[in-house]
């Protein structure tokens, strides 16, 4: 197998997964009644626009700790927090269009998921900076 192909195949899921998101967006522009350039006006149109948007806030965060992870640990556990991550954001995404309450579970998901790779990420590079070359 190539290197970090699993981590490359999640990267790309997740980037699918926003662009799903950005597609909604658009529909939900013309099933609410909501021309562009705005992005209020109907509460149903502004919960499927918060999704793409919180999604876009938590992308570098997420792709960034995620390859980290993956070049410093392990390619197989971050591919599998990667999945984590994104069954949160459709969990996010899904509770959020039903109502606002309902999206705290996925969000919590993604959130722990992220903290996982970014401060696994970032605790084996101090590790790695002061225990030196071996």
């Amino acid at each position: 197998m190539q290197a970090h192909i699993l981590v490359a195949i999640i990267t790309l899921a997740a980037l699918l997964l926003y662009f799903v998101m950005a597609i909604e967006v658009g529909r939900a522009r013309g099933r609410f009644g909501v021309p562009a350039p705005a992005i209020s006006g109907h509460v149903d149109f502004e919960r499927v626009f918060r999704v793409q948007a919180n999604t876009l806030e938590w992308l570098p965060l997420f792709l960034v700790s995620l390859w980290l992870f993956a070049l410093y640990w392990s390619d197989l556990v971050a591919a599998g927090l990667g999945l984590v991550w994104i069954i949160g954001r459709v969990l996010y995404m899904t509770g959020y269009a039903k109502a606002a309450e309902a999206r705290s579970l996925g969000f919590l998901i993604q959130l722990v998921a992220t903290a996982i790779l970014l401060l696994g990420a970032l605790g084996r590079l101090i590790w790695l900076a002061v225990a030196g070359p071996h």
